[in-house]
Parts: C-alpha cells; structure tokens; sequence
C-alpha cells in the first residue's frame, strides 16, 4: 500500500523520530543518513 507522500508530509516526516513508536518512518531514516555522510570529516565534497 505505497500512497505519493506530497513535499509537506515529506517534510515533516523528515523531522519526526517517531519517539514512543517501534521504528522510524523512511524519510527520518534516510535523512539521518544523509546528515551522517555530510558531518562525516572523511567525506570528500
């Protein structure tokens, strides 16, 4: 059941860690990824 998520759910998802809840929704998953690569000294830009 893969529903379009619109740029504002997207948006939101980004910053929602879903505390309290078993799991992460993608967006904040793969958000956090990214902002791990980003920080990382090693990364080439």
């Amino acid at each position: 059941m893969n529903k379009k998520i619109t740029p504002q759910q997207n948006q939101a998802n980004m910053q929602n860690a879903n505390k309290g809840a078993n799991g992460v929704n993608k967006q904040y998953a793969q958000n956090q990824g990214d902002k791990g690569k980003q920080q990382n000294p090693n990364h080439k830009k």
